[in-house]
């Protein structure tokens, strides 16, 4: 990846791993599901006045729309409720890594070299350390949900792969579009439309201001630089800088909430921090060197 490239990763897994604090700041004040629709239906209103429709078919922006609002945001959310903090939250999604490149080298013919599956099992040891050692801030419905909401992010990358070069913004905006039904329909079956509307009608203006924010910085910036280097690039080049959301995760998480570091979190982002470090080192241009 060029240099730049590699400062766009860096900004966006800075974005996504302080993001998961947000989350937990809306959680007080909206449903899961109702938080989710809302960061979704500003996505998508009122852009869709601006950005013509991208000229894929019409499947590609359901299926993302689906996969990353529902599935993902949805599921995170509804975990994050109760059932997972926010810096545990933050490191387990990152699976989706391992899906994402499993899934394009089955469907994509992508090659994964030596060295970067080195680097892929360091990160798997880092969030095995963090499962094996967690505490009672998790329970397994938690863990289960966020697997299943890393599963649909790779399964989302992957469609962004296939859709091709498509205006990265546009495929964003009118994807949000079929992210709002189910989430929707969750939220008036799960929470109940009372629920709903008391706590729209009562979010304060640092709720608003968490909800804009998931828009505008998470999604339209974080998910649009994101989904232009995967398109850019392989999935085994970009994924793997995901694996730095938890860093930053678990760090906005203890200073900004109070969440304790012991030896094992630690432990886990060293392994990270060593597996992204290598998957980078593999990737660097080789010089040709003419022997004189």
């Amino acid at each position: 990846m060029k240099l730049q490239h590699q400062a766009l990763a860096l900004l966006v897994v800075f974005i996504w791993g302080t993001n998961f604090v947000f989350i937990r700041i809306g959680l007080d004040e909206l449903p899961p599901f109702t938080f989710a629709a809302l960061r979704f239906f500003i996505v998508a209103f009122p852009l869709l006045l601006f950005f013509p429709r991208p000229k894929i078919a019409w499947s590609f922006l359901v299926a993302y729309g689906v996969l990353i609002g529902f599935g993902q945001f949805g599921l995170l959310f509804w975990a994050m409720q109760e059932d997972i903090s926010p810096g545990l939250a933050s490191l387990i999604i990152q699976i989706q890594v391992f899906f994402t490149i499993l899934l394009s080298a089955t469907l994509m013919s992508e090659t994964v070299n030596p060295k970067q599956m080195a680097a892929l099992l360091l990160c798997l040891l880092g969030l095995v350390v963090i499962i094996v050692f967690t505490d009672g801030e998790t329970t397994a419905i938690g863990i289960m949900v966020i697997l299943v909401a890393a599963l649909s992010w790779a399964l989302g990358n992957v469609v962004v792969k296939q859709a091709g070069g498509v205006n990265a913004l546009g495929f964003i905006v009118w994807s949000a579009l079929f992210s709002i039904p189910p989430l929707v329909l969750m939220g008036w079956f799960y929470e109940g439309p009372n629920v709903i509307v008391d706590s729209i009608s009562h979010l304060s203006w640092r709720g608003w201001g968490v909800v804009l924010w998931q828009s505008v910085g998470n999604t339209l910036i974080g998910y649009g630089l994101w989904n232009m280097l995967l398109v850019r690039y392989q999935a085994a080049l970009v994924a793997p800088w995901a694996l730095l959301v938890p860093v930053f995760g678990m760090s906005a998480s203890a200073v900004m909430l109070g969440e304790l570091m012991p030896w094992w979190k630690l432990l886990a982002i060293g392994l990270i921090f060593a597996g992204l470090s290598l998957n980078i080192w593999s990737n660097r241009p080789k010089l040709n060197v003419k022997p004189s």
